[in-house]
């Protein structure tokens, strides 16, 4: 390993910490410009944070909003506050609409200097899906009488949920739960005709529109498998639609096993979009059983914990939520926690304590992504949910730095050849050196985004500077906690490349002579040899 060390003052001068100190050398930091005149483009939001807070007080966990009527108006806003992926629900709403709010974040992008990512969703073979009609809520009353059937007739009935599933009720008995939403209301089967279930409510509540039915025996679920594909004919028509539009990641709904993500990437590598990353939904028993080699076939994960609990009892959420988690950091894949953050701040300007504990543990447990649904979609109060979600991820962040949490994980080997090992080990000692050192930021020059997710898998204190010349790159690292992706040219000499982003950013008075940084390098490309991966390396370089 190539290293020359030094004093470790701030790589920013202006951004020590986050105390006034620091501020106090500082000059306007811009380091946001097209890779047509050479200038390395940062994202208008992580220049702010460095400006304001400096290198430690940059937030690391990403934030993930879903666009719905609510918030369509508000992207600017929502950019500005930190969101960095988008997600469009191809669940709801019409073709039109989701191509403007799309090309809407893309225009953001080109326009604005925002890097925000387009994710889509998948609707995915959803099974027992209820409708009573209305466009809003409708109470079930203690006792009232409900008809579930999936046929379409004029005939009324005064309580009935038109089910999607013709066999629905395929295996149901008279005495087993239905269980609306995980919990919103439930019911008890108290006759069977043909397809239709009768039914008496004995816990009453509040069933939505597209209500999620399961059904309970002895306090177990009843596990059907109806044999649908994964992928639909509207799903897939929806993908192309996606990839028509620009889409970075495709979150793929009702994964039920690693086939299903397999069979998705090789699509899109016959075609040459293999830059499209696919993210598996962990919503179902079925992707439970499965989960290490879902995850392991997948590019990242998401923890779907509303449709999740509708299968599984509510009180193994959490559980099952870090270990997922645990998982995918030993796999090094991002992992996205979602569903219900702020449930209550739909309705209301302010979030109840509980949830902002919950997001805060999902913070803890170093989720890259914890995302807004409901509350950004449909909420009233989107920039709202923004602001909370934004604000108890940096206090906590904050406050496992203050309690010297950010420890190096015990990692199992992921790779099995020399080369893929060697970038592991050098990753890890990487984050080892920069906490020990004291180092206000970590660089790597990476192609496709590899390093900068082995190194952000350590969860390493100082912020990741990743710079590439890919754009789709670029956009894939939004997914990784801790990293900053820059688009800026590379030549085939590392030495150069450092030179270069260090003038660069000289320039713009953010870095001075003295200051240190640790630099991680991909390869020495300048050194003819197939196994280039043997010449990678972490540098501690002072600044001339």
């Amino acid at each position: 390993m190539a290293a020359s060390a030094g004093a470790a003052t701030s790589s920013f001068p202006h951004l020590v910490g986050a105390t006034s100190a620091g501020r106090r050398h500082g000059t306007a930091l811009r380091i946001c410009a097209t890779t047509e005149t050479g200038e390395a483009a940062m994202d208008v939001v992580s220049e702010a944070e460095l400006r304001e807070k400096g290198f430690m007080g940059m937030r690391k966990t990403k934030l993930v909003c879903t666009v719905g009527p609510a918030c369509v108006e508000a992207l600017p806003a929502l950019a500005r506050g930190g969101m960095r992926v988008a997600r469009v629900n191809l669940c709801h709403g019409g073709r039109d609409w989701h191509r403007a709010a799309m090309r809407a974040v893309r225009k953001l992008n080109d326009e604005e200097g925002f890097c925000v990512s387009l994710m889509v969703d998948t609707e995915g073979s959803q099974l027992l899906v209820a409708d009573h009609g209305s466009a809003t809520s409708v109470k079930a009353e203690d006792g009232s009488e409900w008809l579930f059937t999936s046929k379409k007739t004029d005939e009324t009935h005064p309580f009935k949920m038109h089910v999607n599933f013709d066999k629905f009720s395929e295996g149901i008995q008279v005495g087993d739960e239905l269980v609306i939403d995980g919990g919103m209301a439930t019911f008890e089967v108290t006759d069977k005709i043909g397809n239709d279930l009768y039914c008496k409510c004995t816990d009453p509540g509040l069933l939505l529109p597209r209500a999620k039915l399961s059904f309970w025996r002895n306090g177990k679920l009843v596990e059907r498998n109806f044999g649908l594909p994964t992928l639909s004919p509207k799903d897939w028509a929806d993908i192309e639609f996606g990839i028509a539009e620009g889409v970075d990641c495709i979150a793929l709904s009702f994964v039920k096993d690693a086939n299903d993500i397999k069979h998705l990437k090789a699509y899109l590598s016959r075609r040459s979009l293999e830059h499209i990353k696919i993210f598996a939904k962990i919503e179902s028993l079925e992707s439970l059983k499965y989960l290490k080699d879902i995850i392991e076939a997948s590019d990242g994960v998401m923890v779907a914990r509303g449709d999740l609990g509708v299968q599984i009892p509510l009180e193994q959420i959490p559980a099952i939520q870090e270990s997922i988690v645990k998982l995918c950091r030993h796999l090094n894949k991002p992992v996205i926690v979602a569903s219900q953050l702020l449930e209550s701040m739909v309705e209301y300007p302010t979030p109840t304590r509980a949830e902002v504990a919950d997001v805060s543990e999902a913070v803890r447990q170093y989720a890259d992504a914890v995302m807004l649904s409901a509350e950004s979609a449909i909420g009233a109060y989107p920039q709202k949910a923004l602001a909370v979600l934004r604000a108890a991820s940096e206090r906590m962040e904050s406050w496992s730095r203050e309690e010297n949490m950010q420890k190096l994980l015990s990692q199992h080997q992921l790779a099995i050849a020399l080369p893929d090992q060697i970038s592991e080990q050098i990753c890890n000692s990487a984050v080892e050196m920069a906490n020990n050192l004291a180092v206000d930021g970590i660089f790597v020059y990476t192609k496709h985004g590899h390093m900068a997710s082995l190194l952000s898998r350590n969860r390493p204190n100082p912020p990741i500077f990743a710079f590439t010349d890919n754009a789709n790159s670029r956009k894939s690292m939004n997914f990784y906690w801790g990293v900053i992706p820059l688009q800026v040219p590379l030549s085939n000499d590392m030495e150069d490349n450092f030179k270069t982003t260090i003038s660069l950013m000289k320039s713009k008075g953010s870095v001075k002579s003295g200051d240190t940084v640790l630099v991680v390098s991909d390869s020495d490309l300048n050194r003819p040899c197939a196994d280039t991966s043997v010449f990678q390396s972490i540098q501690v370089r002072l600044v001339d």
